[in-house]
């Protein structure tokens, strides 16, 4: 049975989103979720929510345990996940309200627990990370947000930086001279444990701002991404029920 497991983001993790939903409480080996999970069904298809920064957006980005979510989403059964996210662009033709299905990551993150692979004792693990997200999800995503009629880059490399502050000048541009393309505080570790647990991942991202590297525009603010978001949530959450309904079949 397919079951798609959705990590709302900032804005973005509206149990509205699921129909029939059941508020499901989940202890992991590793600690508690950032939420509990609400299952039941989007577009015919099981699924399973996780708010990423819980209910209350209380958990900044390097407080999110990141294992115990995304243990849960496959103690609870989920065979997918789709991702969501605010990003700021590195590009000038990636835009304010513009989506982005991302192909590859860069972890510039420090201080996060990013395996589930602690002890070797039973064998040493390392995951191949080449493609670290899922060609058959990143295609759904890149054809339901085509067929809204949305603003979609097809691909993207996204810096992951730790936060909860913004990038200096000096980082932003270091960044784009990287190939990064989007920049955002969550993607890693939550795909490098999704590739561990063995569940295909990929993840949609919100452009919101332009982080700071554009000098003719003044920095970006909290304020200002949420702003955008509230402008463009309602588009993200078309394009996850558009994905649910096409792996419904």
């Amino acid at each position: 049975m397919v079951m798609l497991g959705i990590i709302g983001g900032s804005g973005l993790d509206s149990p509205d989103l699921v129909q029939d939903g059941e508020k499901i409480a989940v202890e992991t080996p590793y600690g508690t979720p950032s939420s509990r999970i609400t299952r039941g069904r989007i577009n015919g298809v099981e699924a399973a929510l996780l708010a990423r920064h819980g209910t209350r957006h209380q958990f900044p980005p390097s407080q999110v345990n990141y294992r115990a979510n995304i243990h849960a989403l496959k103690q609870a059964g989920a065979t997918h996940i789709v991702a969501t996210t605010a990003c700021g662009s590195l590009r000038e033709e990636i835009d304010r309200g513009h989506f982005v299905i991302p192909d590859q990551f860069i972890d510039f993150t420090r201080h996060r627990q990013i395996t589930f692979f602690d002890s070797f004792e039973e064998g040493a693990k390392h995951t191949p990370m080449a493609d670290p997200f899922d060609e058959y999800l990143r295609k759904l995503l890149i054809e339901a947000s085509r067929e809204a009629g949305l603003p979609t880059h097809d691909k993207g490399t996204v810096i992951t930086i730790e936060g909860p502050r913004f990038s200096t000048r000096a980082e932003s541009r270091m960044f784009r001279s990287w190939g990064g393309d989007i920049i955002n505080m969550s993607i890693a570790p939550e795909a490098v444990l999704a590739n561990e647990a063995e569940i295909p991942y990929a993840a949609v991202a919100m452009s919101t701002d332009y982080d700071c590297w554009k000098t003719d525009e003044q920095p970006v603010t909290w304020d200002e991404i949420v702003e955008v978001f509230r402008k463009n949530a309602e588009n993200m959450l078309k394009v996850l029920a558009a994905v649910a309904g096409k792996m419904a079949g």
